[in-house]
């Protein structure tokens, strides 16, 4: 059994746990939060568990009971507080975006390997089935012509900034932004399904408090161009598609996809793709069996190709944020 720790307290916290429990091979034993009623209030959903919480993180590293740590603080504190985890020899996994450059990342990954841990980000979405499925009929496509990934979601949290205040999502100083909360995903994806661009554009919607609400991203491939939109301020049903030259890929959304289909030039007519599985209703469950499975068994090259997938994801993230002027705490 893998005794878990979080840190965070919000509504995705719930949704690791609930989905880590159902795969058996987690229990939860340890809450942090900075207010103690706030982490006695978490752990009380699960009062069939013995869960100790803690206000102070020193002593959640030290707690030699906890082996794994889930992280969904805000953004700016992901670096600091997997870096005193994974110093206490934890596992660690992180939720998206795991830090705010590169080189903390770096630093990250250094310190799992001296430690031999598991430091891993949360991409659930390239751990569902039907995106591993998407990924796979690619091939069938033939040479690429270009590809369309979407993830536009209004969030509640815009309607405080119109009312002239700055949650934490749209917040700079917490590294916030449409960018790294939604688009991550969509960049995230492409990496996993095409590899590494060789440069990346973006054209942010700015709003009131100084971050991107939305925006649109090109990322250039040698023979073909990824086009990705996202936003927290608007919502939008496209879907999202891959373009080839057999045929284009088409998914209602870049997570939770529910349906694969091919449209065939031949034909003219849209198929469904075999093998297509209902989506989860735990969608984190996905995810937690394969982290576990890493922390359990090792799986180094999977590992490795995971960890080089979140640091070219960041990459792109860290020049288009800098390239319009979207800096986090101390100008990076």
């Amino acid at each position: 059994m893998i005794n878990l720790g979080i840190i965070g307290t919000n509504w995705i916290t719930h949704s690791f746990v609930e989905a880590a429990h159902a795969t058996g091979k987690y229990t939860l034993v340890a809450v942090y939060s900075r207010k103690e009623e706030t982490a006695k209030e978490f752990a009380s959903k699960y009062t069939d568990k013995k869960i100790t919480t803690y206000t102070d993180l020193d002593a959640l590293a030290q707690d030699t009971n906890v082996s794994t740590v889930y992280i969904a603080s805000p953004n700016i504190l992901h670096y600091e507080q997997a870096k005193h985890m994974l110093s206490a020899s934890k596992n660690v996994i992180v939720e998206k975006p795991a830090c705010s450059t590169v080189s903390e990342l770096d630093t990250l990954f250094k310190l799992a390997q001296e430690k031999n841990a598991i430091l891993v980000e949360a991409f659930r979405h390239i751990q569902e089935p039907n995106f591993k499925l998407l990924k796979q009929k690619i091939t069938d496509l033939g040479p690429i012509y270009g590809a369309s990934l979407n993830y536009a979601q209004y969030s509640s949290r815009y309607e405080k900034v119109l009312a002239g205040e700055t949650p934490n999502i749209f917040n700079l100083e917490m590294g916030g932004g449409a960018l790294v909360d939604l688009g991550v995903y969509c960049v995230a994806a492409a990496i996993d399904l095409f590899g590494a661009p060789q440069d990346a554009h973006y054209w942010p919607v700015k709003i009131a408090t100084g971050a991107d609400g939305a925006g649109r991203l090109i990322l250039a491939y040698p023979t073909f161009t990824v086009h990705l939109c996202h936003s927290k301020i608007y919502n939008s049903e496209a879907p999202s598609e891959i373009y080839g030259e057999r045929g284009t890929l088409v998914v209602p959304t870049i997570t939770d996809i529910d349906a694969v289909t091919l449209w065939d030039p031949k034909t003219k007519q849209k198929k469904g793709v075999d093998g297509v599985r209902k989506p989860e209703t735990l969608n984190l469950l996905d995810e937690a069996k394969v982290f576990a499975r890493f922390i359990e068994e090792g799986e180094r090259e999977e590992v490795s190709r995971l960890e080089r997938n979140s640091r070219e994801v960041l990459a792109v993230l860290e020049k288009v944020r800098r390239d319009n002027g979207l800096l986090f705490p101390g100008g990076i």
